[in-house]
């Protein structure tokens, strides 16, 4: 029976963070304005290609798909910078907001365990935000393709590279909302937070010269360059490129270091 416990004690940790997460009504509204306008972006890209596509361009079409430009219409950088920027401002919220409000402490009160209350928080935001990304990736994938191949220069999830572009871009969500929810359980404070996190995700990515060792070494290791990295594969990334493996490491190290964060700095501070 000892052993049981806190097994289910952790369950029920889960089901009061996901009923807390699910009684804000921002959040609804929240998911869906992000893949309203995520998956506008990528859509409107793709409308401009079949409008303007004429018969003129029908014998560059083979040349168009070889260079992976459907590909790259399918979740497009515009489209992932505010996904970055909604995907860490939700993880922001999700901490901070407690925080704001002082329910975080009548939240230890109740479950002195802080740790388990933060890692309850991580795995229920990583685990929505998965299946939000995904659920955005797949519909933009779909979608653009389907008015792609009006002109007959969609592709499919079976061609080269479809797939990783796929999961490269519904993985960074989860990705950016643990960044925020690592640098708000920091910071405390929305605006600081929002601004770090705009940093961190958006600014760093921009200022990194591909032309520099020590400036590259550190674009190698922001989620930006990575899904850069594993969706424009063709791309020319200076004279320092990287491998595929290596951006995927880049996703699993901030987070896990951001699920890190959140889960042990608590201890380290009064609430």
């Amino acid at each position: 029976m000892t052993t049981g416990e806190p097994a289910a004690r952790f369950r029920d940790l889960l089901a009061a963070e996901w009923l807390k997460l699910w009684s804000l009504r921002s959040t609804p509204w929240a998911y869906l304005v992000t893949a309203l306008a995520v998956i506008g972006f990528n859509v409107g890209q793709a409308y401009d290609t079949y409008r303007y596509w004429t018969d003129e361009n029908a014998g560059d079409a083979d040349a168009f798909i070889r260079d992976g430009i459907p590909l790259a219409e399918a979740f497009t950088s515009n489209a992932v910078m505010i996904h970055l920027l909604a995907a860490g401002a939700i993880g922001a919220a999700t901490v901070v907001g407690e925080y704001g409000t002082g329910l975080i402490r009548t939240t230890f009160a109740a479950v002195p365990d802080r740790r388990a209350v933060m890692a309850a928080k991580v795995a229920v935001l990583a685990g929505v935000t998965t299946v939000f990304g995904a659920l955005v990736a797949f519909v933009s994938f779909f979608s653009t393709q389907a008015i792609l191949s009006g002109r007959d220069i969609g592709v499919s999830l079976g061609h080269p590279g479809a797939l990783r572009v796929v999961l490269a871009s519904a993985l960074i969500t989860p990705v950016a909302a643990l960044t925020g929810m690592a640098l708000g359980t920091l910071l405390r404070h929305m605006g600081s937070t929002l601004v770090a996190t705009v940093v961190a995700l958006l600014v760093l990515p921009m200022v990194v010269s591909p032309d520099r060792y020590w400036s590259v070494l550190i674009a190698h290791c922001l989620p930006y360059p990575a899904w850069r990295r594993l969706t424009e594969p063709g791309a020319h990334f200076g004279p320092y490129p990287w491998s595929e493996g290596g951006a995927w490491t880049v996703y699993a190290v901030w987070a896990l270091a951001a699920a890190a964060i959140t889960v042990f700095s608590v201890n380290r501070r009064d609430q």
